[in-house]
């Protein structure tokens, strides 16, 4: 059975896009995102195409996910660093418990 459709609106132009329920919201969402970025590219230059705003739209999204995704990286390996020397001081914490009980 196929997902029912929904309508979506980008620069002006109706789109009707398969999408399961659950989803119809995080989809309405992505494509007011998009709406806004390829407005601002048409904004920059009334002389663009449709075709050259969406990609160089695409080009923003994706460009802003990527340092987004490579930050998130950066973070979890400075936390995996921390959580390793939290565990060097408990361990070291740890030996010298045992040894004041012997």
């Amino acid at each position: 059975m196929a997902a029912p459709s929904i309508s979506i609106s980008i620069l002006g132009r109706d789109y009707q896009i398969a999408c399961p329920p659950e989803e119809e919201e995080s989809l309405r969402k992505s494509a007011r995102y998009l709406d806004q970025q390829m407005e601002q590219m048409r904004s920059r230059s009334a002389s663009l195409g449709y075709e050259k705003i969406a990609v160089l739209a695409a080009l923003n999204i994706t460009h802003d996910m990527l340092k987004l995704s490579h930050e998130a990286n950066n973070s979890e390996t400075a936390s995996l660093r921390d959580i390793k020397q939290l565990e060097k001081k408990i361990d070291t914490a740890l030996k010298s418990a045992l040894q004041i009980e012997i």
